[in-house]
């Protein structure tokens, strides 16, 4: 499939924060249409709300369908979500926003597992708001994880860096009850792999950061390092990966020591986000370990700019490209890492026995 056929879903997310101004944006440019297909999940009449309230962008001409199936090639596709009279209130958190992001995110996912769509990017929801809306989940990262097989992992990339997370989004105060040697190694296994066949790096290099200040100060501001993270990397280190620390957070951050790493795996949420969001404004935040590809922009709703046009799209274009990127690289990923004999014998018309590939070994 060549990069053009690709067709990258992309959620308007809450109605009344910056989701469709960004979106807008971001597909803005004629040229988006040879690079890859859009296919938005989002109401017309929204749109064209935030449209008008923008200077020097022109209107986005959607080719309308019922799913990305009928998308078109060399069109800015949009499946219609939610009802058409739903009110817009920017800057706002209100039910009525949220069923039309819920609306889009269940289309979109339903294609995207079907097949449909490459990949989807996903624009900011309001958490709370979904709640009161029959959601279910803490946010995207988990909403995903229980449409496609795998075991999730939000990873936060930029050029700069990239930045995993050990525990998501749980309160600080039960950060350390949940961390485990065995979750962290198999964290650790799973990221290598993610950076093998998402990213294109042959080995990389991971470092683990500690739970406590100091590293733990050799046990006199915490033992979790001694007890449960430092055990994680030396037999993560055993079993192929090329893992190191744990590093105190501040020190691996300062004098750019973080640049000697591939990745970075962070015990918690805002340990991670709080450094990459300051060194990488507009970054992106990838569900990665899963069967499908999402991302999203690293940004939230913005209530307090939505409408005014004040809105940064280079996050969601980030977002965009990522996840045309990741697509790319996973299918180089397993067209290098395939069986060649299979594949030969494949090209040849038939099915390869263990009695022929013995057979071939001996000779």
């Amino acid at each position: 499939m060549s990069d053009y056929k690709h067709k990258i879903g992309i959620t308007q997310g809450d109605t009344n924060g910056v989701g469709w101004e960004v979106i807008i944006k971001a597909l803005s440019h004629p040229s988006v249409v040879e690079l890859f297909t859009p296919v938005i999940y989002g109401a017309k009449h929204i749109a064209e709300f935030y449209t008008r309230g923008l200077k020097d962008v022109e209107p986005l001409h959607f080719n309308i369908c019922n799913s990305a199936a009928e998308a078109r090639r060399g069109k800015i596709n949009l499946v219609e979500c939610g009802a058409k009279d739903t009110r817009i209130e920017a800057g706002r958190a209100t039910e009525e926003s949220a069923k039309q992001a819920l609306d889009a995110l269940e289309k979109a996912s339903s294609d995207l597992v079907a097949g449909d769509l490459a990949a989807v990017v996903t624009a900011p929801i309001n958490k709370e708001s979904m709640q009161k809306v029959g959601f279910g989940f803490t946010g995207h990262t988990e909403y995903f994880a229980s449409k496609a097989e795998g075991e999730p992992m939000m990873i936060m990339c930029s050029e700069l860096m990239r930045v995993a997370l050990q525990t998501v989004h749980i309160p600080v105060d039960k950060v350390a009850e949940s961390l485990s040697a065995e979750g962290i190694t198999s964290s650790l296994v799973a990221l290598r792999q993610v950076l093998k066949q998402d990213f294109g790096i042959v080995e990389p290099r991971i470092a683990v950061l500690s739970l406590n200040p100091h590293a733990g100060d050799g046990g006199v501001i915490g033992t979790e390092e001694n007890e449960i993270i430092r055990p994680a990397v030396q037999e993560a280190s055993k079993q192929g990966v090329l893992a190191f620390g744990p590093f105190a957070a501040d020190g691996l951050f300062f004098g750019e020591e973080y640049k000697k790493f591939d990745a970075i795996l962070a015990m918690y949420h805002d340990q991670g986000l709080t450094p990459f969001k300051a060194l990488s404004p507009d970054g992106v935040n990838y569900t990665a370990g899963l069967s499908v590809v999402r991302t999203s922009p690293d940004h939230g709703t913005a209530f307090d700019i939505a409408g005014k046009d004040l809105a940064d799209a280079q996050s969601m274009r980030n977002a965009i490209y990522e996840a045309l990127d990741i697509v790319r690289r996973r299918n180089d990923y397993k067209f290098w890492s395939r069986n060649p004999l299979e594949h030969f014998e494949r090209e040849k018309g038939r099915d390869v026995s263990m009695k022929d590939l013995q057979a071939a070994e001996e000779n």
